[in-house]
Formats: structure tokens, C-alpha cells, sequence
């Protein structure tokens, strides 16, 4: 077992990428999101991804050295081109870009285009809120879920996000994809060659299954019956319809070299809680937060991941075996 300090971790996942043809500056930023993932228990946006997002570098269906490129379309729209590059670099753009755009409008919305798998959407709305603003990200992905009633897929897990500043503590941060779970779950689990619990997926037949390989074939169980299907096509048209983004049944997988890039979309909106006029705020989001931990056993989303995070930062993760004995050690 390797573990290793997590900038070291970053560091090895950086060259990975830059020997495969990434310049320094993509390969940065995606050693940053896999890592950060990979510390907070979210394996199946973490350290995991490698080999999928090398297969799609080394294809051509990520552009390794693809520069995203930002323009201020209206006082408070922000259009990013990710230029069929990785997600991350845009994204880390957007979230550059957005702070100073709220200060002026109060309230801003960034949409991003010809992009890609943008990983655990959580770090990215945390960013937002420890500059004291509410954010929500909208991103599809290739389709996985088919309508209520229907049997193919038309929508991808299509995952959202919401953060929110939380006085004198870490951020309140809710991540969940549409699915019963992530997509990227089963394909860890078919990477090990586990099984998948029943209730995760369907296979090409409409036919629960727990065979990860026929799940990654068939589509995935919705959030909730049909609300989770509401839901999803509520981001596709935030998400792809508004940034002019592939829909989910038009783009190409995130797990292979087949066909072009995907070309998937991202809506980030942040919101200065200041903007409104009354500065209570900060004391209702405190007094919301201390109703729910007045409960026994009750706790604020996000605190597991952020538990596991502190530990990491001092213990450290620990890197796959596999993945060791083909790019070599840190």
C-alpha cells in the first residue's frame, strides 16, 4: 500500500497527465479536482477517472492542450468555451471570473460549452460560497436515465450542486447526481469486477441488474422515480439548452475513445447573499443550520466528505496499486 501526502498525490496525477499529452496547466487542475475527490471518499470521481480520462486524451476526445477562453456576454452572463478540452481549467475559469461579476450585478450566471466530465461538483460551489456566496452548478452528462415511461435513455445523471456560506464554519454543500446513485460508482465497481447493488441500474432489457458491465450498457435508476426524471430534464435545459451544449442523448461517452467529444455543458449561478439588502443572512442560515443539529443524530450535508477531507490532509490517500505499476511510483 502507497500512501503518500496529498500534494505529492497531485503532483504524480499532474505528470501522469502531462506525459500523455496535457499541458502543465490542465494536467494541474485535474490532479486538483481527482485528488480533492479522492480525499473526501468520492472514489468514483477520484483517483479512479485516470484511466477513462486518459482514454479520451490520448483519442483526441479531450484536447490535453485545449486554453478555455471566457467572454462577458451581458452584465451578469459569463460565456466560458472549454474548447473540448477537460471540464476542470473552465470551470476553475468561471469561478475566477464570477466573484467580481456578482459584486457588480448581485447576481451572475456562467455557462460553459464544448465540455467534458466535470467531476464532484461540491468542490466547485465551495469555492463560490468561502467568498460568501450561494452557489448552484447544473452539468449534464451522457445520457444514462430514460423519461418516466419511456425505456431508452434521453437524459444523463445530469448532477447538481448547491453550497452556501455558513458563518464562523465550513460551507453547507449539497452534491448529488439524478441517478440512485453516481454513474461513477458503477464504473469503479466494473473496473474491481464487483457486483452493483440491486436498485443502482437497468440493463439494455428495461431489467434491474447488478452486473456493473450490463449496467454501463443499459441506464441508470432515477433519483426518486419520476421527480428525479423532472429534475433531469430541468438541467439539460439549464445545463445544455442554455449554453448551447450537447443534450445528454447527442453526446459521446466520458469512458471511452469512441465517437467525438462529448461536448456536454455547465451552468454556474452565484448569488451575493448581501445583495438583497437585509443582512439577516447570515443569521438565518445559522439559525436553519443549528435547528437541524438540535437533533440528535442529525447533521448538515457534506460533513462526512469534509470529515474525511481533515483526515486526508493529514494522513494522506493512498494510491492504487494498479495505477502505481503503470505510470510508476510518485
Amino acid at each position: 500500500m502507497t500512501r503518500v501526502p496529498l500534494d505529492v498525490a497531485r503532483s504524480w496525477v499532474a505528470r501522469i497527465f502531462t506525459e500523455n499529452g496535457a499541458n502543465a496547466e490542465a494536467a494541474a487542475s485535474v490532479a486538483a479536482a481527482l485528488v480533492r475527490a479522492e480525499s473526501e471518499g468520492l472514489k468514483g470521481h477520484g483517483l479512479s477517472r485516470i484511466p477513462t480520462y486518459l482514454v479520451m486524451l490520448r483519442s483526441g476526445k479531450i484536447d490535453g492542450r485545449a486554453v478555455p477562453t471566457a467572454k462577458r456576454v451581458r452584465a451578469a452572463t459569463l460565456m466560458v468555451d472549454a474548447a473540448n478540452g477537460f471540464a476542470y481549467p473552465a470551470v476553475d475559469l468561471a469561478l475566477k471570473e464570477l466573484p467580481a461579476i456578482v459584486a457588480e450585478t448581485g447576481i451572475a450566471a456562467a455557462a460553459i460549452a464544448r465540455s467534458n466530465h466535470a467531476g464532484a461538483l461540491g468542490a466547485h460551489v465551495e469555492a463560490l460560497a468561502d467568498k460568501g456566496l450561494i452557489a448552484l452548478f447544473f452539468a449534464n452528462t451522457p445520457e444514462a436515465i430514460a423519461p418516466a415511461g419511456g425505456t431508452k435513455a434521453v437524459y444523463g445523471t445530469n448532477p447538481i450542486a448547491f453550497a452556501c456560506p455558513l458563518p464562523g464554519r465550513p460551507a453547507v454543500v449539497v452534491d448529488l447526481a439524478l441517478s440512485t446513485v453516481a454513474r461513477g460508482n458503477i464504473v469503479a465497481a466494473n473496473q474491481k469486477g464487483e457486483p452493483i447493488p440491486e436498485g443502482w441500474a437497468l440493463d439494455t432489457e428495461g431489467n434491474p441488474t447488478t452486473d456493473a458491465a450490463k449496467a454501463l450498457k443499459g441506464t441508470m435508476v432515477a433519483l426518486g422515480g419520476p421527480k428525479g426524471t423532472a429534475l433531469a430534464l430541468m438541467v439539460e435545459v439549464l445545463a445544455a439548452a442554455l449554453t448551447g451544449a450537447h443534450l445528454a442523448f447527442e453526446a459521446s461517452s466520458f469512458l471511452d475513445d469512441k465517437g467525438p467529444p462529448p461536448g456536454t455543458g455547465q451552468t454556474i449561478l452565484a448569488i451575493d447573499p448581501a445583495g438583497f439588502g437585509h443582512g439577516a443572512f447570515g443569521e438565518r442560515i445559522a439559525a436553519l443550520a443549528g435547528a437541524i443539529e438540535a437533533q440528535a443524530g442529525a447533521r448538515l450535508p457534506g460533513q462526512r466528505r469534509l470529515a474525511l477531507r481533515q483526515k486526508a490532509a493529514a494522513d494522506g490517500i493512498v494510491l492504487p496499486a494498479d495505477l502505481i505499476e503503470k505510470h510508476g511510483a510518485p
